[in-house]
Protein backbone atom coordinates (compact mmCIF):
# COMPACT_ATOMS: atom_id res chain seq x y z
CA UNK A 1 0.00 0.00 0.00
CA UNK A 2 2.81 2.29 0.99
CA UNK A 3 4.27 2.15 -2.61
CA UNK A 4 1.29 2.38 -4.26
CA UNK A 5 -0.05 5.81 -2.65
CA UNK A 6 3.32 7.24 -3.09
CA UNK A 7 2.93 6.25 -6.75
CA UNK A 8 -0.42 7.54 -7.29
CA UNK A 9 1.22 10.86 -5.63
CA UNK A 10 4.32 11.32 -8.14
CA UNK A 11 6.12 14.39 -7.01
CA UNK A 12 4.39 16.22 -4.81
CA UNK A 13 4.60 18.75 -2.62
CA UNK A 14 0.93 19.80 -2.03
CA UNK A 15 -1.02 19.31 1.10
CA UNK A 16 -3.53 15.67 1.40
CA UNK A 17 -7.09 15.62 2.92
CA UNK A 18 -7.48 12.66 4.28
CA UNK A 19 -11.50 11.47 4.76
CA UNK A 20 -13.67 8.52 4.94
CA UNK A 21 -16.85 8.07 5.93
CA UNK A 22 -15.79 9.08 9.34
CA UNK A 23 -15.95 12.45 7.38
CA UNK A 24 -19.52 12.56 6.74
CA UNK A 25 -22.27 14.28 9.33
CA UNK A 26 -24.41 11.30 8.96
CA UNK A 27 -21.76 8.72 8.41
CA UNK A 28 -20.56 6.32 11.10
CA UNK A 29 -16.48 5.54 11.98
CA UNK A 30 -16.50 1.99 12.99
CA UNK A 31 -13.35 0.62 14.77
CA UNK A 32 -11.94 -0.77 11.47
CA UNK A 33 -12.53 2.62 9.67
CA UNK A 34 -10.42 4.08 12.29
CA UNK A 35 -8.08 2.01 12.59
CA UNK A 36 -7.45 2.44 8.23
CA UNK A 37 -7.18 5.93 9.07
CA UNK A 38 -4.01 5.44 11.38
CA UNK A 39 -2.25 2.75 9.09
CA UNK A 40 -2.48 5.47 6.23
CA UNK A 41 -2.07 8.69 8.32
CA UNK A 42 1.32 6.76 9.59
CA UNK A 43 2.31 6.05 6.13
CA UNK A 44 1.89 9.51 4.84
CA UNK A 45 3.49 11.06 8.13
CA UNK A 46 6.87 8.69 7.17
CA UNK A 47 6.84 9.45 3.92
CA UNK A 48 7.00 13.12 4.97
CA UNK A 49 3.12 14.20 3.28
CA UNK A 50 1.65 16.92 4.86
CA UNK A 51 -2.01 16.16 5.38
CA UNK A 52 -4.96 16.90 7.58
CA UNK A 53 -7.95 15.05 8.41
CA UNK A 54 -11.37 15.51 7.89
CA UNK A 55 -13.83 14.46 10.82
CA UNK A 56 -17.34 14.27 11.69
CA UNK A 57 -18.70 17.10 14.05
CA UNK A 58 -20.99 14.36 15.72
CA UNK A 59 -18.24 11.92 16.30
CA UNK A 60 -15.15 14.54 16.90
CA UNK A 61 -16.42 17.86 17.79
CA UNK A 62 -13.41 19.37 18.51
CA UNK A 63 -11.54 18.54 15.81
CA UNK A 64 -11.14 19.70 12.09
CA UNK A 65 -14.88 19.07 10.31
CA UNK A 66 -15.36 18.46 6.42
CA UNK A 67 -17.83 21.72 6.41
CA UNK A 68 -15.32 23.81 7.72
CA UNK A 69 -12.57 22.52 5.48
CA UNK A 70 -10.95 25.26 2.68
CA UNK A 71 -10.74 22.51 -0.60
CA UNK A 72 -8.56 25.54 -2.31
CA UNK A 73 -5.48 24.50 0.83
CA UNK A 74 -5.25 20.97 -0.30
CA UNK A 75 -3.94 19.38 -3.78
CA UNK A 76 -4.95 15.73 -2.77
CA UNK A 77 -8.31 14.70 -1.84
CA UNK A 78 -7.78 10.52 -0.13
CA UNK A 79 -11.03 8.59 0.78
CA UNK A 80 -10.04 5.90 3.12
CA UNK A 81 -11.87 2.70 3.75
CA UNK A 82 -15.06 1.57 3.09
CA UNK A 83 -17.85 1.17 0.38
CA UNK A 84 -17.39 3.44 -2.60
CA UNK A 85 -21.01 4.47 -3.14
CA UNK A 86 -23.54 7.03 -2.52
CA UNK A 87 -24.38 10.98 -2.85
CA UNK A 88 -21.60 12.29 -0.22
CA UNK A 89 -19.19 10.48 -2.07
CA UNK A 90 -20.40 11.86 -5.19
CA UNK A 91 -20.13 15.20 -3.60
CA UNK A 92 -16.74 14.83 -2.66
CA UNK A 93 -16.07 15.02 -6.27
CA UNK A 94 -17.59 17.89 -6.71
CA UNK A 95 -16.69 20.13 -4.36
CA UNK A 96 -12.92 19.27 -4.36
CA UNK A 97 -13.15 19.01 -8.52
CA UNK A 98 -9.71 20.71 -8.66
CA UNK A 99 -7.78 17.74 -6.32
CA UNK A 100 -6.56 14.51 -7.10
CA UNK A 101 -8.55 12.05 -5.92
CA UNK A 102 -7.63 8.79 -4.39
CA UNK A 103 -9.53 5.66 -2.75
CA UNK A 104 -7.46 3.60 -0.92
CA UNK A 105 -8.38 0.52 0.88
CA UNK A 106 -11.95 0.56 -0.17
CA UNK A 107 -14.48 -2.11 -1.51
CA UNK A 108 -16.22 -1.71 -5.11
CA UNK A 109 -19.70 -2.22 -5.40
CA UNK A 110 -20.35 -0.64 -8.74
CA UNK A 111 -17.23 0.11 -10.63
CA UNK A 112 -19.30 1.98 -13.17
CA UNK A 113 -21.15 4.61 -10.38
CA UNK A 114 -20.30 7.79 -10.21
CA UNK A 115 -18.90 7.24 -6.76
CA UNK A 116 -16.54 5.24 -8.05
CA UNK A 117 -15.45 7.00 -11.51
CA UNK A 118 -15.28 10.10 -9.88
CA UNK A 119 -11.37 9.20 -8.56
CA UNK A 120 -8.66 9.47 -10.66
CA UNK A 121 -7.21 6.05 -8.67
CA UNK A 122 -8.66 3.28 -6.65
CA UNK A 123 -6.86 1.13 -4.67
CA UNK A 124 -9.21 -1.29 -3.69
CA UNK A 125 -9.03 -4.57 -1.27
CA UNK A 126 -11.74 -5.81 -2.92
CA UNK A 127 -13.85 -5.45 -6.09
CA UNK A 128 -14.77 -7.97 -8.72
CA UNK A 129 -12.08 -7.83 -11.13
CA UNK A 130 -9.44 -8.03 -8.74
CA UNK A 131 -7.55 -10.55 -6.41
CA UNK A 132 -9.06 -9.33 -2.55
CA UNK A 133 -5.77 -7.66 -0.29
CA UNK A 134 -6.09 -7.42 3.39
CA UNK A 135 -7.87 -4.55 5.18
CA UNK A 136 -5.22 -1.66 6.36
CA UNK A 137 -6.26 -2.17 9.70
CA UNK A 138 -4.33 -5.39 9.65
CA UNK A 139 -1.05 -2.75 9.89
CA UNK A 140 -2.48 -0.20 11.85
CA UNK A 141 0.19 1.04 14.53
CA UNK A 142 -0.17 -0.56 17.67
CA UNK A 143 -1.89 0.94 20.78
CA UNK A 144 -1.06 -0.18 24.35
CA UNK A 145 -3.88 -2.18 25.84
CA UNK A 146 -6.73 0.14 28.13
CA UNK A 147 -7.93 -1.04 30.79
CA UNK A 148 -11.76 -3.52 30.12
CA UNK A 149 -14.56 -2.01 32.39
CA UNK A 150 -17.91 -4.08 33.01
CA UNK A 151 -20.70 -1.84 33.72
CA UNK A 152 -23.26 -3.23 36.05
CA UNK A 153 -25.78 -0.60 36.72
CA UNK A 154 -29.46 -0.70 38.09
CA UNK A 155 -31.05 2.35 35.93
CA UNK A 156 -34.54 2.28 36.73
CA UNK A 157 -35.40 -0.69 38.71
CA UNK A 158 -36.69 0.80 42.33
CA UNK A 159 -37.02 -0.74 45.31
CA UNK A 160 -39.85 -0.54 47.92
CA UNK A 161 -38.55 1.47 51.20
CA UNK A 162 -35.41 2.79 49.51
CA UNK A 163 -34.94 6.55 48.63
CA UNK A 164 -33.11 5.58 45.55
CA UNK A 165 -31.44 7.80 43.02
CA UNK A 166 -30.74 5.48 40.34
CA UNK A 167 -31.57 7.28 37.20
CA UNK A 168 -29.36 10.29 38.46
CA UNK A 169 -26.36 8.20 39.68
CA UNK A 170 -26.38 5.91 36.51
CA UNK A 171 -26.65 8.58 34.43
CA UNK A 172 -23.74 10.85 35.99
CA UNK A 173 -21.65 7.77 36.39
CA UNK A 174 -21.99 6.82 32.73
CA UNK A 175 -21.51 10.79 31.88
CA UNK A 176 -18.38 10.47 33.97
CA UNK A 177 -17.36 7.40 31.97
CA UNK A 178 -17.70 8.35 28.53
CA UNK A 179 -14.88 10.16 29.34
CA UNK A 180 -12.69 7.87 30.62
CA UNK A 181 -10.25 6.04 27.94
CA UNK A 182 -10.94 2.78 28.47
CA UNK A 183 -13.42 -0.47 26.61
CA UNK A 184 -16.40 -0.38 28.49
CA UNK A 185 -18.47 -3.78 28.28
CA UNK A 186 -22.74 -3.02 30.04
CA UNK A 187 -23.53 -5.97 31.42
CA UNK A 188 -26.56 -7.50 33.69
CA UNK A 189 -26.18 -10.16 36.12
CA UNK A 190 -29.90 -10.82 35.20
CA UNK A 191 -29.59 -15.00 33.49
CA UNK A 192 -31.79 -15.78 30.91
CA UNK A 193 -31.56 -18.92 28.76
CA UNK A 194 -33.19 -17.85 25.92
CA UNK A 195 -31.73 -14.85 24.93
CA UNK A 196 -28.12 -14.97 23.68
CA UNK A 197 -27.07 -11.59 25.00
CA UNK A 198 -27.52 -12.74 28.72
CA UNK A 199 -25.43 -14.99 30.21
CA UNK A 200 -27.99 -18.47 31.17
CA UNK A 201 -25.21 -19.27 33.89
CA UNK A 202 -23.52 -17.74 37.10
CA UNK A 203 -19.88 -19.61 35.52
CA UNK A 204 -20.76 -17.75 32.28
CA UNK A 205 -21.08 -14.60 33.45
CA UNK A 206 -18.05 -15.27 35.57
CA UNK A 207 -16.60 -16.26 32.78
CA UNK A 208 -16.52 -12.84 31.48
CA UNK A 209 -15.65 -11.22 34.77
CA UNK A 210 -12.67 -13.10 35.17
CA UNK A 211 -11.33 -11.20 31.65
CA UNK A 212 -11.87 -7.75 33.03
CA UNK A 213 -9.68 -5.38 34.70
CA UNK A 214 -12.18 -3.33 36.69
CA UNK A 215 -16.02 -3.47 37.01
CA UNK A 216 -18.02 -0.62 38.14
CA UNK A 217 -21.50 -0.80 39.71
CA UNK A 218 -24.42 0.35 41.93
CA UNK A 219 -25.50 -3.34 42.57
CA UNK A 220 -25.11 -5.46 45.36
CA UNK A 221 -24.07 -8.18 43.28
CA UNK A 222 -22.28 -6.59 40.71
CA UNK A 223 -19.81 -5.79 43.80
CA UNK A 224 -20.08 -9.17 45.30
CA UNK A 225 -19.91 -11.34 42.18
CA UNK A 226 -16.93 -8.80 41.11
CA UNK A 227 -14.79 -9.53 44.37
CA UNK A 228 -15.32 -13.41 44.35
CA UNK A 229 -13.76 -13.36 40.34
CA UNK A 230 -10.94 -11.18 41.87
CA UNK A 231 -11.36 -7.69 39.76
CA UNK A 232 -11.79 -4.24 41.63
CA UNK A 233 -15.18 -2.99 41.89
CA UNK A 234 -15.67 0.58 41.68
CA UNK A 235 -19.18 0.89 43.61
CA UNK A 236 -21.81 3.86 43.59
CA UNK A 237 -24.92 3.57 46.05
CA UNK A 238 -27.70 5.27 45.03
CA UNK A 239 -29.08 5.41 48.52
CA UNK A 240 -28.91 8.15 50.19
CA UNK A 241 -26.68 7.74 53.39
CA UNK A 242 -26.38 4.39 52.04
CA UNK A 243 -28.35 0.90 51.96
CA UNK A 244 -27.31 -2.92 51.16
CA UNK A 245 -24.37 -1.96 48.35
CA UNK A 246 -23.03 0.15 51.49
CA UNK A 247 -23.34 -2.72 53.99
CA UNK A 248 -22.17 -5.31 51.81
CA UNK A 249 -19.10 -3.33 51.09
CA UNK A 250 -18.63 -2.82 54.49
CA UNK A 251 -19.07 -6.46 54.99
CA UNK A 252 -16.58 -7.20 52.63
CA UNK A 253 -13.92 -4.31 53.57
CA UNK A 254 -13.60 -3.44 50.56
CA UNK A 255 -13.12 0.22 50.64
CA UNK A 256 -14.00 1.53 47.05
CA UNK A 257 -17.14 3.11 47.27
CA UNK A 258 -18.56 6.11 46.44
CA UNK A 259 -21.83 7.27 48.49
CA UNK A 260 -24.67 9.02 46.49
CA UNK A 261 -24.15 12.26 48.23
CA UNK A 262 -20.72 12.32 47.64
CA UNK A 263 -20.82 11.04 43.88
CA UNK A 264 -18.41 13.64 42.28
CA UNK A 265 -16.06 13.30 39.22
CA UNK A 266 -13.20 13.99 42.00
CA UNK A 267 -14.32 10.91 44.28
CA UNK A 268 -14.64 9.15 41.06
CA UNK A 269 -11.65 9.26 39.44
CA UNK A 270 -9.90 9.13 42.94
CA UNK A 271 -11.03 5.16 43.37
CA UNK A 272 -10.89 4.82 39.84
CA UNK A 273 -7.05 5.27 39.79
CA UNK A 274 -6.72 3.01 43.06
CA UNK A 275 -9.23 0.34 41.50
CA UNK A 276 -6.22 -0.20 38.62
CA UNK A 277 -3.37 0.11 40.85
CA UNK A 278 -3.26 -1.07 44.52
CA UNK A 279 -7.23 -2.30 43.66
CA UNK A 280 -6.41 -5.71 41.88
CA UNK A 281 -4.19 -7.02 45.04
CA UNK A 282 -6.97 -6.56 47.33
CA UNK A 283 -9.47 -8.17 45.38
CA UNK A 284 -7.73 -11.31 44.54
CA UNK A 285 -6.95 -11.47 48.27
CA UNK A 286 -10.52 -10.94 49.01
CA UNK A 287 -11.23 -13.53 46.18
CA UNK A 288 -8.87 -16.02 47.57
CA UNK A 289 -11.09 -15.30 51.39
CA UNK A 290 -13.83 -15.64 49.89
CA UNK A 291 -13.09 -19.28 49.15
CA UNK A 292 -11.00 -20.56 51.97
CA UNK A 293 -14.48 -19.36 53.99
CA UNK A 294 -12.15 -17.61 56.47
CA UNK A 295 -15.23 -15.33 57.51
CA UNK A 296 -18.67 -17.59 58.59
CA UNK A 297 -22.13 -16.54 56.48
CA UNK A 298 -25.29 -16.74 57.17
CA UNK A 299 -25.50 -20.76 55.31
CA UNK A 300 -22.71 -21.69 58.30
CA UNK A 301 -25.49 -20.22 60.84
CA UNK A 302 -28.17 -21.79 59.10
CA UNK A 303 -26.36 -24.90 59.57
CA UNK A 304 -26.66 -24.17 63.37
CA UNK A 305 -29.65 -22.94 63.38
CA UNK A 306 -31.02 -25.90 61.69
CA UNK A 307 -28.87 -28.11 63.98
CA UNK A 308 -30.70 -26.25 67.18
CA UNK A 309 -34.07 -26.21 66.44
CA UNK A 310 -33.66 -30.18 65.94
CA UNK A 311 -32.13 -30.73 69.21
CA UNK A 312 -34.65 -28.80 70.57
CA UNK A 313 -37.16 -30.41 69.20
CA UNK A 314 -35.56 -33.62 70.32
CA UNK A 315 -35.45 -32.69 74.19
Amino acid sequence: MHELLLRALPGTRGKVLLTGWFSFPHGEATAGDVLALERVSDVLGQAGITHDVAWSAEFRPEALHLDDVRPEDYSHLVFVCGPLHGEQIEHLHRRFAHCVRIAVGTSVIAPGGPAVTGFHRVLAHDASDIEPGRDLATRAPAAPPLPVVGVVLTHDRHEPGQRRRPDRVAGEVTAWLAGKDCARLELDTRLDSRDWRRCATPAQFESVLTRLDLVVTDRLDGLVLALRAGVPVLAVDPVPSGAKLAAQARACDWPALVPAERLDVRELDRWWHWCLTTGPVIARQMAAEFREGVVRDGADRLVETLWTRLEDRAG
